[in-house]
């Protein structure tokens, strides 16, 4: 069975018309009304499973990243920091399993908070922090590598982990004097740790990856750096 879709001129001088349809087994099909020619064409939607999915998918994400670079590191944030908060909470629910404790309920407000942080602060700072590696430290100039990693790892990250501490007591709605204890009793040892795990990524990040990609690359290690922070912050 087909249903015709349409009819068209086959040419510019010629009265012809081509009778277009698509039949049940989802073949567009053309013929001229003369019946001297006809083109079967089929008519698919691509489907997640197709090995070539994730290849378009890379594309339109380059394609939005050239265009609105900003947004799209921002966004792409955003579900990653959100993503590695719900990580958290499934591993805090299987260790409390093993230990033989109940295991809590999702907390849907965490993964909202985290979202929020990287929509609003980790992607848009992260996105001019590392232009600004670039231009002060361009490749060409000597120790550029060591420069550029002691500028991140010295200054950026304790700068930013505070941050984080202090946006996330905002969004929690606490006081002040409930982030003066989480600073003295949790910043340290997260600084510590952050210095530890994040050190030979930036590294790799801020000398050898390209600038368009190093959020997203860091993005991608955060997912499990924002579930250690989450469970640090309990």
């Amino acid at each position: 069975m087909s249903k015709v879709l349409g009819r068209a001129p086959l040419g510019h001088h010629t009265p012809l018309a081509a009778r277009c349809s698509l039949t049940a087994g989802s073949r567009f099909t053309c013929s001229s009304s003369a019946g001297n020619r006809e083109i079967t064409m089929p008519v698919r939607s691509v489907s997640a499973r197709d090995p070539a999915f994730p290849a378009r998918l890379l594309q339109q994400y380059l394609i939005l990243l050239k265009r609105y670079p900003i947004i799209t590191k921002s966004v792409t944030s955003g579900i990653l920091s959100a993503l590695g908060n719900l990580l958290s909470q499934a591993l805090e629910s299987k260790k409390n399993r093993k230990e033989g404790r109940p295991a809590k309920e999702v907390d849907i407000h965490g993964p909202v908070r985290f979202a929020v942080y990287g929509l609003v602060v980790t992607g848009p700072i992260s996105h001019y922090f590392y232009h600004l590696l670039e231009a002060l430290f361009p490749a060409a100039e000597p120790y550029c590598m060591l420069k550029r990693l002691l500028l991140e790892r010295l200054v950026f990250a304790p700068a930013f982990l505070m941050l984080f501490f202090t946006v996330m007591n905002a969004l929690e709605g606490k006081s002040t004097a409930e982030l003066q204890d989480k600073v003295k009793s949790r910043y340290w040892p997260a600084l510590k740790m952050n210095w530890k795990v994040w050190t030979p990524f930036q590294f790799v990040n801020i000398n050898f990856v390209p600038v368009q990609f190093r959020v997203l690359f860091a993005n991608m290690i955060a997912l499990f750096w924002y579930a250690y922070l989450a469970s640090v912050r309990k």
